[in-house]
């Protein structure tokens, strides 16, 4: 029976059309215009796949990923990313090597003796290079191609991993809880200073997930969070927040055809990143992502902040503290539709990143029609936006008003 049900599925494959009696959420494929990771040959991960790989540890799920391909995995409890192979919990200290330890290097780089004009530099900074490249080896989990990933359990999930989509095509991420995934080595950057903030940053490495330079890709009813390590609850180092964690979910060098659907976003700062840097030659033309029916909770920024792409943002909930939202960069063409924001200030939702425009309807703050682009460009006549982003959507399957989403649920199950 299960071969049969599993032949239909496949059989429906890139047609949008599930058979409604296979429930197999594992083998689901997207369907036809949810969404730009529905365009071009359509997104169906590890549907083909003979097997299901059921992963509880490290270990396993590094091994899953080097299956042949296509490929299911089932992830069954929490992963604790940061272990060795025979299963040993790993500690920030574990990773450190050449003599680098925080207190050393807070003492090396501290502006009263380092100053403020130049990055750090030297043989500790090497040795924290090389800590941190021992962590990523660790916690970084590359997915191949034609795979899909998904929570078999309730609560299942990857706490202090990251995992990479780059360079490949066709990929699913769907009912996972993606947990603290922290850097153990952030970098001190005096230069580093955000307008109106005191000067410096620290600057972590590692997303909970990263799409880069890859294809049909759909990430669906995850659940991301830095509890119960939030970057509020880190010290203060040279005046500055001691930042550990870098994106939830990224998408960036040249990534194309993504759908973020479902997810719930919570308890961070630098969120959702599109786009590189404002001088990338990859992203141009690319990073065409759809983001849509997702839950924003007491995220700080980058909700998303994009460069290049034609996105769109439709159906979503942003409720919670924030610095802004939609980041509006260098030539990004937002299309931002029939979303809820709840409690937050509306000049406070858009934010010119160098960009020149975006499409802002049907949006509503605690239930009534605003623009929020208008509410920007009145307390910010200086860094004023236009009201077009240059195109209409047309993949946009479930769009609906956005009084229907004021409850929205979305996340992984708990």
């Amino acid at each position: 029976m299960r071969l049969f049900v599993s032949a239909l599925v496949l059989a429906c494959a890139g047609t949008g059309v599930v058979p409604a009696h296979a429930h197999d959420p594992a083998r689901q494929v997207l369907a036809a215009g949810d969404g730009w990771a529905s365009a071009g040959p359509g997104t169906t991960g590890g549907a083909k796949a003979r097997n299901v790989h059921d992963v509880r540890t490290r270990a396993e799920l590094v091994e899953a990923l080097a299956a042949p391909g296509p490929r299911i995995i089932a992830v069954k409890g929490v992963i604790d990313a940061n272990t060795a192979d025979d299963g040993t919990p790993l500690r920030c200290a574990d990773y450190e090597t050449d003599g680098y330890t925080r207190a050393a290097y807070l003492a090396a780089y501290d502006p009263a003796v380092w100053g403020w004009e130049r990055e750090p530099e030297g043989p500790l900074e090497e040795a924290r290079t090389r800590s941190a490249k021992k962590q990523e080896a660790t916690i970084a989990l590359t997915v191949p191609a034609d795979t899909t990933i998904i929570g078999a359990s309730r609560g299942a999930g990857i706490t202090g991993g990251s995992l990479r989509i780059h360079n490949v095509r066709n990929v699913i991420v769907r009912d996972l809880t993606f947990r603290d995934t922290h850097d153990c080595f952030p970098q001190w950057d005096p230069t580093d200073t955000s307008p109106g903030a005191s000067p410096g940053n620290w600057n972590s490495l590692y997303d909970s997930v990263s799409v880069q330079n890859s294809e049909n890709v759909w990430v669906h009813r995850n659940t991301f969070t830095d509890a119960p390590n939030q970057d509020a609850k880190q010290p203060l180092h040279f005046g500055r927040p001691y930042q550990v964690h870098d994106g939830q979910l990224d998408i960036t060098n040249g990534a194309d055809l993504v759908t973020v659907s479902r997810n719930l976003f919570a308890e961070h700062g630098k969120t959702m990143l599109i786009g590189s840097s404002n001088s990338s030659t990859t992203d141009p033309g690319k990073l065409r992502v759809s983001v849509h029916h997702n839950v924003f909770r007491d995220v700080l920024e980058r909700a998303p902040r994009v460069r290049f792409g034609q996105v769109h943002v439709y159906n979503n909930l942003y409720e919670g503290a924030q610095t802004y939202s939609w980041g509006v960069g260098v030539q990004s063409q937002i299309y931002a539709q029939n979303n809820f924001v709840r409690g937050i200030a509306a000049e406070e939702v858009v934010y010119n990143w160098g960009g020149t425009g975006i499409t802002d309807v049907g949006n509503l703050l605690d239930g009534k029609a605003t623009s929020f682009v208008e509410a920007y460009n009145t307390a910010f006549p200086d860094k004023a936006l236009g009201r077009d982003a240059g195109w209409t959507p047309t993949l946009a399957r479930g769009l609906e008003p956005a009084q229907g989403i004021r409850h929205l649920k979305a996340g992984a199950r708990r």
